[in-house]
């Protein structure tokens, strides 16, 4: 499981013009699920991403989790973070889940923030979305369950 995270200070996003999921303060996070993923992936990603300490505290030194502050979390499916452009310039997605059991992945990772007392917002698996955030610092991390 991939994940890419990003501090935001605000996120929201829009299916069909409306808006379909927004937080302030907190990570907004592409979520994707490659093939052979498990539960224990999901469990790793997500208990990583919740206590990442990358919130500034009294000192101004990134030394706070999500949790610390009580942020929010809005998760975007994304299964292009498994595209492959090792080999020519059209990316490879044979690495990322079928969309049946990415998408039960996807919930079981929602629903699993969800129960650690995290507000978590989302988009809509396989929807045409739109995203927008204001990134704070910038900071961006990457995550891969398999490193």
């Amino acid at each position: 499981m991939r994940a890419v995270i990003q501090r935001v200070t605000n996120s929201e996003v829009k299916i069909d013009g409306r808006i379909n999921g927004s937080i302030n303060n907190g990570f907004m996070v592409l979520l994707g699920v490659g093939e052979g993923d498990t539960e224990a992936d999901m469990k790793y990603i997500a208990d990583k991403i919740i206590n990442l300490r990358i919130f500034s505290d009294e000192n101004d030194k990134m030394n706070l989790s999500l949790a610390d502050v009580g942020g929010g979390m809005l998760v975007i499916s994304q299964f292009t973070l498994y595209g492959d452009c090792s080999h020519g310039r059209r990316p490879y997605f044979g690495d990322a889940m079928e969309p049946v059991g990415a998408n039960k992945m996807y919930e079981e990772f929602v629903s699993y923030v969800r129960s650690q007392g995290i507000n978590t917002e989302t988009g809509e698996f396989g929807a045409d979305m739109k995203v927008t955030l204001t990134n704070d610092g910038p900071v961006t991390i990457i995550l891969d369950s398999r490193k």
